[in-house]
């Protein structure tokens, strides 16, 4: 695991998917905010605290992680983190404005627990925001090397969503740009899978310079786009829900 965070560690800064990412879920956050910088706002499953600078803009950010390797990481670049279990989160009921889990959910048994304990820790009205690995005809080698337990559809991202007792505000695939190539990459490695080794940097390198201007361009593109409109495919689900507020009764 430490290997795969050394490598990750080292890819955030210049890879296209990390580049898209933050295009992706950046917008999503700051409209959350709503122009605010004082919200409560969790990382949950932080890993080396990357994502914690994303959220910073906007509030008071911690994370945990249960990977001593990224905590410890992240205690070293100056955040707030501690240690624990996104399915028995160590924080209070109604605590915070705004959750986050990026592209933990697919890695653990508990999916339904973590997302159960998302919304017991966001107050009413508060927001979590995941994104999660989409479609298992894209599983490849990054899965087996990150040990997914699953990949998801927008069904069963909305279930898990409504399970937890929140309202879905959005769903959408996102690196719909990149479905073909990565479908194309997955398939080869299955089939090739048998007679070779392990690759756990083949999704994580990051590739030649002209080749990543063009890939970051091109979710660059898709991230301006689905601002507005959802995207019918994609190798990952973006997913904002709300906790409902309560019922106030008008006689009162």
């Amino acid at each position: 695991m430490d290997h795969l965070l050394d490598l990750t560690g080292r890819a955030e800064a210049a890879h296209f998917w990390f580049r898209g990412f933050r295009k992706f879920v950046s917008p999503v956050v700051a409209a959350l905010a709503r122009g605010r910088d004082d919200l409560r706002i969790v990382d949950c499953g932080c890993g080396i605290g990357t994502n914690l600078a994303l959220l910073q803009p906007h509030g008071k950010v911690i994370g945990f992680d249960m990977v001593p390797g990224g905590t410890e990481r992240a205690r070293a670049a100056g955040w707030t983190v501690m240690r624990g279990d996104i399915t028995r989160i160590p924080l209070a009921s109604d605590a915070f404005d705004v959750a986050t889990s990026f592209d933990v959910l697919q890695c653990i048994d508990g999916d339904e627990a973590a997302f159960r304990e998302m919304a017991r820790i966001v107050r009413p009205g508060g927001a979590v925001v995941a994104t999660m690995t989409a479609l298992e005809v894209l599983r490849g080698d990054h899965s087996e090397a990150w040990q997914e337990v699953r990949r998801y559809t927008p069904a069963a991202a909305r279930r898990l969503v409504e399970g937890a007792g929140l309202r879905v505000e959005r769903i959408t695939f996102v690196f719909a740009s990149l479905f073909p190539l990565m479908l194309a990459v997955r398939v080869v490695q299955r089939m090739t899978r048998p007679f070779r080794a392990l690759r756990t940097e083949a999704d994580i390198a990051v590739p030649i310079g002209p080749v990543n201007a063009i890939l970051t361009g091109l979710v660059s593109g898709e991230a301006a786009l689905v601002r507005h409109i959802s995207m019918p495919f994609g190798s990952s689900l973006l997913v904002v829900a709300r906790k409902p507020e309560p019922l106030t009764d008008p006689t009162t």
